[in-house]
């Protein structure tokens, strides 16, 4: 007797590696639009144009302050495996709502992805002044999971022009000091320093500093901002 054919055995394939990463990506996308469709935030994309314009538009001796903060939750990851993704959701949610609330109409509130946010100030209040607005921003912060634990925020910042004049160089000085205020517990806020610098090394080939050279003559940027800015792009490549 001839075996029944099952329904659809000719397009049945074991799932793959591939699979799960496309099955990944999109349960990703879902909750990034879940998360921005209740918080309306301006994403990535607009907090680059955004600072990029103001740092155009705005001369250095102009005596306003521009001051971008970039805010990530404390141990997140553990919430989706915990509790679920939808509770991840919420998590977010609140905390957008919570720094919506806590700064002024005039100051810019971004989500930049993940469970990161940014802010860009800008206006006559000091860094300093601001400084203390984050510190309150993050002592304040009372969002809990359904276990009652209460979540910790940790921010970097740095200021236009005094750490930076470009829009790369200034996330990653804030960037910078967010790793820093991370990698001493979390929970805290860090203003981005100075940094010390060293020199070239044989690490780069000669075609490579040649190129490295031209580039930087075209683009009126330094050898060593290009460099760090490239340093930074492969670091987040591989989540370091």
């Amino acid at each position: 007797m001839a075996r029944k054919k099952a329904v659809n055995e000719e397009t049945f394939h074991p799932v793959t590696v591939d699979d799960h990463k496309e099955l990944n990506r999109r349960n990703n996308e879902k909750k990034k639009t879940a998360v921005n469709d209740a918080l309306k935030f301006p994403t990535g994309d607009q907090f680059e144009a955004d600072l990029s314009d103001i740092l155009a538009e705005t001369p250095e001796d102009s005596g306003e302050t521009i001051v971008i903060a970039l805010i990530d939750s404390d141990n997140f990851d553990h919430i989706n495996s915990d509790f679920g993704s939808d509770e991840g959701d919420r998590i977010l949610i609140e905390t957008g709502k919570y720094i919506r609330k806590k700064v002024s109409k005039d100051t810019g509130v971004y989500r930049i992805g993940g469970d990161e946010f940014a802010l860009i100030f800008k206006g006559e209040t000091e860094r300093e002044d601001i400084f203390l607005l984050l510190n309150e921003l993050k002592n304040d912060f009372d969002v809990k999971t359904p276990d009652g634990v209460r979540q910790t925020i940790t921010i970097g910042m740095a200021t236009a022009f005094t750490d930076a004049s470009r829009y790369a160089e200034l996330v990653r000085k804030a960037d910078g000091a967010l790793f820093r205020a991370k990698r001493s517990g979390g929970n805290r806020v860090a203003m981005a320093k100075e940094e010390k610098m060293v020199p070239k090394t044989s690490h780069y080939t000669q075609d490579q500093l040649q190129r490295l050279s031209m580039l930087s003559k075209a683009e009126g940027i330094g050898e060593a901002i290009l460099l760090r800015e490239a340093l930074d792009m492969l670091l987040k490549k591989y989540d370091v």
